[in-house]
């Protein structure tokens, strides 16, 4: 959910500060007039009177005037937001949504270790231990949160769901330690773990606890957010930790946020010094060292379960009885030492030394900022590709370095896969078959997972060994059972970026290895696939998804570090992911550096630009264009209607919906965050919360998440929205982004998968979906502040843009969230190159494109914005959103993002039976109410005055002289 901070109290001031003025002018006048007239000398009592009240009238007349200007103006769409209704969802869409909440959440459970085949359990007892059983983690913080209208179903609850008896008493010690979680959000970040010190356990609660079951279960969780990444240093300045003892440090120096802490290792010893049968729970989004297992042969069974959702648990305690099999895949590497990954280096805090003359406002404090910089120095080498990759080199041994890798999970029962003969026909088409076996005794699901090894030459393109190509999960097959799934894909799915050489996709000649895999690392069969010739996809030959061919349009963002290769068995590692040792910018970049201070929208105009044609009267309605192409020639018709105004409202006023249009019949559109549900920040309706996207990840089934966009749509509809600030597709490109509960994967295929089908369900519902945060948002820490973020374009397109690429040409993506950071020297939201020749240009993106959240910040820019194919600002309060320009040039711009939006609102299921009714906001009735009872009020108190002024008129004084005196 939204939270306020002090930036976005003090943008609201800064908007309101005029209207404040001129009250303050009015009162002020009516003051000075009331006290000069006072000071008369003349003792004029009527006309003194009658000045007095006219001078307060006026006055009054005056604040009533400016404070409905203010109303209307800075603070319009905040209150229509806040004065929208609050609706609920039918009790039959609440049954559906927790049912296939809980169904998802069946196949994201996964089961990384299970020894002696300790689960499922064959008691119906447990000692459930660890704090983070009664507080355990359901989404994130921020966008991420849940919906408290709804029932949570709690860790234990789902434990009793499954017919689990946990001992109460252990339960009782945990919430009496703390019953609540620290805050890490968007303006607080608590990082402590509430743990139990071992010697708080008392001989009697471990007899009692023994007695009560030989069962033992650790529960130990991690928590992320918006707005800050987890700590790499739990020792670093700035870090907000308290410790559980007084006679121990919970952390040491360079120890981080992914490993155990003191008394979490205390507990695992004391459980495992009293239990034979333990299993362990890791409950979090990021992955977590875990190779301590090995020390506890006593921890036979370990369970991943992402965050989740408010009926998730039912799913893992179903999980440890047996009732659900456990089908999850990892969705990310789980390395030994999450410290010797190649990104560790360069996520964090980095500061330019010589952009001081460029400043902004942070969102998170309020305060003055100056350009940062992150490097994206390990290249297309992230996660499995990296590991993967050097394994094969011989750079690393990959046993000592990964633990569970990529697409790896456990099962109850086993399976076999055979691979059919791969076929390359003439079209390009690579197809196969694998027929998947249930060879144990217990029902469950398997994943086919296919990878190619591309053929590489040294110093060449850079290329991983590994690459994610297609996976499809298999029904529940009974012991014994068999099915056949088809495996299709082309080859310049295989395809590398070339930025150095053809500057083009190419599809080099030589063997590509095709695999079927029971994870990225390990082979259950492979064939080979020869490709004769290479084949470069330039503008004589795009690829078959292009509209027009890729070629480089991130040149000015490579940087200027050197990037991981390849390359003689990675010889330059050391060099390529050291810490960033240059804290300058260099001069040719900075000449293009853009933010606020330096951007003049007049030096970009074009003069060969003529004036659009505004306001005309040609009685085109909008939803006379339902269902017409984007080009049809009726939207020119509608587009010739509008004013500068209108424009500039729909434009600059995006926050949480789009703006009203009357003269056109738009209606105002609402618009929700959550990645896990559907929130209204201001009016508190919502939906039920489902797991983060990383369970949906784990899922490895494509299906559920086709089903989880239906479900978005169906609960849009009943709580009256029209459009969902999701799927967050940005990868993990370090285990220690806060926001990786938001974001599917490490790897951009299987993000996008998962992407395309929830947009593509929700779609379908009429209801279109923001895929964010377009793009390279891929760590926090700076994320509000100039964040420049540096990347070649192999990397960006191969492994960032990726999953976007997939959202719009699979799931037919309508709408997209550009993001905070730079892209090099420019905002992401006001990147021509991102925007207008990647999105719409070579991906064929027809939408609008809406800002992160807005305030400003010194370079969010709205005249910028729509010239380089940013759309729409999520602006609920006023800022530098409104357009400024009234040049032709701003002025085409500005009509393209209205057709854009208009487009996009128009295929929505609000005009799916034709022109809706528009209602005046509430605030609006309210208002205008308000100003008739003043107006009368008025009016009477403006006669009064004037009826008692004529009565003193009338009222004469004779002054009778004194005797003998002069008259």
């Amino acid at each position: 959910m939204l939270e306020v901070n002090m930036m976005d109290v003090k943008t609201v001031l800064q908007s309101a500060t005029p209207y404040l003025v001129a009250i303050g002018v009015a009162l002020v006048l009516a003051l000075v007039i009331t006290f000069a007239v006072n000071k008369n000398t003349v003792k004029q009592t009527a006309a003194r009177k009658l000045v007095h009240s006219e001078s307060w009238l006026v006055a009054l007349v005056a604040i009533i005037v400016a404070v409905v200007m203010m109303l209307y103006g800075p603070f319009s769409t905040l209150l229509t937001n806040a004065s929208q209704k609050t609706y609920a969802l039918s009790d039959s869409t609440i049954e559906q949504a927790e049912e296939l909440a809980t169904d998802v959440y069946r196949e994201s459970v996964t089961l990384l270790e299970n020894e002696d085949d300790n689960l499922p359990m064959s008691d119906t007892k447990v000692n459930v231990f660890g704090w983070a059983s009664t507080n355990p983690v359901y989404g994130g913080t921020g966008s991420g949160s849940l919906n408290g209208t709804y029932e949570t179903t709690s860790l234990l609850d789902g434990f009793a769901q499954a017919g689990l008896e946990t001992n109460s008493e252990l339960s009782q010690l945990y919430t009496d330690y703390r019953s609540d979680r620290p805050e890490v959000g968007m303006n607080t970040q608590d990082w402590t773990l509430p743990e139990v010190p071992a010697n708080q356990y008392s001989d009697e609660i471990i007899a009692n606890a023994k007695e009560f079951s030989d069962q033992a279960v650790i529960v130990i969780s991690r928590v992320g957010g918006e707005g800050a990444d987890l700590p790499m240093n739990m020792k670093a300045d700035g870090i907000t930790y308290t410790n559980n003892s007084t006679e121990y440090e919970d952390f040491e120096e360079g120890e981080h946020f992914l490993e155990l802490s003191q008394t979490e290792e205390d507990l695992i010893k004391l459980v495992t010094e009293n239990f034979e049968n333990v299993t362990l729970v890791y409950n979090g989004a990021n992955a977590f060292e875990l190779d301590f297992v090995e020390d506890y042969p006593q921890i036979k069974s370990v369970l991943w379960c992402p965050p989740a959702g408010q009926t998730g648990f039912i799913a893992l305690g179903e999980a440890l009885t047996g009732e659900t099999n456990p089908s999850g895949k990892t969705s990310d590497t789980f390395a030994v030492d999450f410290t010797q990954s190649p990104s560790f280096n360069n996520l964090g805090d980095f500061d330019y030394d010589n952009m001081s003359e460029f400043t902004g406002n942070s969102a998170d404090t309020g305060q003055d900022t100056t350009p940062t910089f992150v490097n994206y120095v390990e290249g297309i080498y992230v996660g499995y590709k990296y590991y993967e990759t050097a394994a094969d080199e011989g750079f690393i041994d990959y046993e000592d370095q990964v633990l569970y890798p990529f697409g790896y999970g456990m099962s109850y029962t086993t399976f076999s896969q055979e691979m059919g003969e791969v076929t390359y026909g003439s079209d390009g088409t690579i197809s196969f078959d694998v027929t998947v076996t249930n060879t144990g005794d217990t029902a469950g699901k398997d994943v086919v997972e296919v990878y190619y090894n591309p053929p590489y030459t040294n110093g060449g393109i850079e290329k991983a060994t590994a690459n994610l190509v297609e996976f499809e999960k298999t029904d529940e097959l009974e012991p014994g059972e068999s099915q056949t799934v088809t495996i299709e894909f082309t080859d310049e799915d295989m395809a590398s970026y070339d930025y150095e050489d053809e500057k083009a996709y190419v599809l080099e000649e030589g063997d590509y290895e095709i695999a079927i895999k029971s994870d990225s690392h390990t082979v259950i069969d492979e064939q080979t696939v020869n490709v004769p010739e290479t084949i470069v996809y330039d503008e004589d030959n795009p690829r078959s998804t292009d509209e027009t061919a890729a070629t480089n349009a991130f040149d000015d963002a490579h940087g200027n570090y050197e990037t991981l290769s390849r390359a003689d068995g990675f010889a330059n590692y050391e060099t390529a992911t050291a810490a960033p040792s240059d804290y300058s910018m260099p001069e040719e970049d900075k000449a293009k550096f853009t933010n606020i201070q330096n951007y003049d929208p007049e030096s970009h105009d074009n003069d060969d630009d003529e004036m659009p044609t505004t306001g005309a009267d040609n009685g085109v309605r909008l939803a006379d264009l339902r269902g017409k192409d984007y080009d049809d020639e009726l939207w020119d018709d509608l587009l010739d209607q509008l004013t500068f105004d209108e424009m500039d409202n729909l434009i600059a006023n995006a926050g949480y919906g789009t703006a009203e249009i009357e003269s056109i019949g738009k209606v105002k559109m609402n618009d929700v965050d959550g990645p896990a549900s559907l929130n209204s920040n201001f009016t508190g309706s919502g939906s039920i919360g489902f797991p983060a996207s990383v369970a949906f990840a784990c899922t490895w089934n494509a299906d559920l998440a086709h089903e989880f966009g239906l479900m978005i749509g169906q609960m849009a509809q009943e709580i009256d929205c029209d459009g969902w600030y999701a799927p967050a597709m940005n990868i993990h490109r370090s285990t220690f982004s806060g926001r990786n509960y938001e974001y599917f994967s490490e790897d951009g295929y299987l993000s996008g998968v998962m992407a395309a089908q929830e947009i593509a369900g929700a779609k379908e519902q009429g209801v279109y979906s923001y895929m964010k945060h377009f793009a390279l948002n891929d760590q926090e820490t700076n994320r509000h502040s100039m964040l420049c973020t540096w990347a070649d374009e192999q990397t960006i397109r191969e492994i960032y843009l990726k999953s976007f690429e997939m959202a719009v040409k699979d799931g037919g993506a309508q709408a997209a969230m550009s993001s905070y950071n730079y892209i090099g020297t420019t905002w992401s939201g006001a990147n021509s190159s991102l925007l207008q020749t990647v999105l719409r240009g070579e991906w064929g993106f027809q939408g609008h494109v809406l800002t992160d959240f807005f305030n400003g910040l010194g370079y969010m820019y709205g005249d910028q914005a729509i010239r380089n194919g940013n759309d729409a600002m999520l602006a609920p309060m006023e800022s530098t959103n409104h357009i400024t320009d009234k040049s032709a040039t701003s002025v085409k711009a500005m009509r393209t993002a209205v057709h854009n939006i208009l487009y996009t609102s128009v295929s929505g299921w609000r005009y799916a039976d034709g022109e809706p009714k528009s209602e005046m906001p509430l605030w609006k009735t309210i208002t205008w109410a308000s100003v008739g009872v003043l107006a009368v009020a008025i009016v009477g108190l403006e006669v009064l005055t004037v009826m008692r002024y004529l009565r003193r008129r009338k009222t004469v004084v004779t002054v009778t002289p004194a005797e003998g005196g002069d008259a």
